[in-house]
């Protein structure tokens, strides 16, 4: 008797890759609401009752806000899949997906970036052109901060756009992306130091995050679209009879 045939097939690679990603995501949001559920509760009473000061330009307030609106983020997500799926696109929930985790993941820590410090306007803009001499006094939670400033951004533009979807290409969108943010800091003189250390941590998080959803953009590397960006094609109605 054959007794492989009665043993289960197991998962497909994709699907098992996936279902890692996914937990372990799970067990990284349980463990940072954990640690941050204290510090974003100091922060609930102003962002509740609509205040900027204390609520907008802190760090807690903008992670609580950034939490609060993620069921808004996935129902935009939604709608576009929907819309995308009635006009037949393929894979319409990775591409809406991806086109709201940018922005909704991105954007609030370019906000946290721009936050101006006690000095700001009043003393001279500072710049750091020497290489790892900041990464001393980053400290960790410094780092950990900079390493997620554009990972969304790495994480999900290589599974939208197909011209970015290659690790080079990543590095140099999260290092151009990174220069900008650090010159309108030094612009602005936000009594921040524009570093280049924060370009190099800031471009390798987003290379960090690209290579966590490799397998969603492997192979639309060296293409300029795909069939998932594009509708199904309608069949040709049978002709009705041969022409002689």
């Amino acid at each position: 008797m054959n007794h492989d045939a009665s043993l289960p097939a197991p998962p497909p690679p994709r699907r098992t890759r996936a279902i890692v990603l996914l937990v372990l995501a799970v067990i990284a949001l349980t463990g940072a609401a954990y640690v941050l559920w204290r510090p974003l509760m100091m922060s609930a009473p102003m962002c509740a009752a609509g205040r900027w000061h204390g609520c907008y330009d802190t760090f807690n307030g903008v992670v609580l806000m950034t939490l609060a609106t993620l069921p808004v983020a996935l129902l935009v997500a939604w709608a576009l899949a929907c819309r995308r799926r009635a006009t037949g696109v393929v894979s319409a929930w990775r591409l809406s997906l991806a086109e709201v985790g940018m922005v909704h993941g991105t954007v609030p820590f370019v906000w946290m970036t721009m936050m101006p410090g006690g000095g700001a306007g009043m003393v001279p803009a500072r710049v750091s052109l020497v290489p790892l001499r900041d990464l001393v006094t980053m400290g960790p939670l410094g780092i950990v901060g900079n390493l997620l400033v554009l990972a969304a951004l790495g994480f999900f533009a290589p599974v939208r756009f197909a011209a970015v979807a290659s690790l080079p290409r990543i590095l140099a969108l999260g290092a151009g992306c990174s220069i900008l943010i650090e010159t309108a800091q030094y612009v602005l003189r936000l009594d921040r130091v524009s570093s280049v250390d924060d370009v190099l941590v800031n471009a390798t998080g987003a290379v960090l995050a690209a290579l966590a959803s490799r397998s969603w953009w492997r192979d639309r590397r060296g293409t300029t679209g795909t069939p998932s960006d594009l509708p199904r094609p309608t069949p040709a109605p049978a002709a009705a009879g041969r022409v002689a």
